[in-house]
């Protein structure tokens, strides 16, 4: 089992940043790739952002390339999502997730944590 907490999510204006933050309890986090994922109102869960187990290779969605960046501290058993120059279209409930395989398709992904809201406004 894999425990995942989200955290860090808030309201922020259009062009702003925020970092998410992800913390893991249970078994071997750097056993598992790590992906995130959101879904606004209304629409269906989609991927943001995945990392492979040591962190070398990371996905984005083209919605999100060149202003979020994934990264993961294995020592400190946490995925991170840097968020910047957002968008009021980014709003949505960010969820984390592990995996056994990196992966862009949530199907791939076993746990998941809770979710944490972030809202961008115009």
């Amino acid at each position: 089992q894999v425990q995942l907490v989200e955290s860090g999510g808030g309201l922020v204006q259009a062009g702003g940043s925020l970092r998410l933050s992800c913390a893991a309890s249970g078994r071997s986090f750097s056993n598992y790739a790590m992906g995130w994922f959101r879904q606004a109102p209304g629409k269906e869960r989609e991927f943001v952002a995945a990392i492979s187990f040591g962190g070398s290779n990371t996905y984005y969605a083209d919605s999100v390339k060149g202003r979020f960046t994934i990264s993961r501290d294995n020592a400190k058993n946490t995925v991170y999502l840097q968020m910047n120059s957002l968008k009021p279209e980014d709003t949505a409930v960010y969820y984390c997730a592990a995996a056994r395989q990196v992966a862009t398709t949530g199907y791939e992904y076993r746990y998941w944590g809770q979710g944490t809201q972030v809202t961008v406004s115009s």
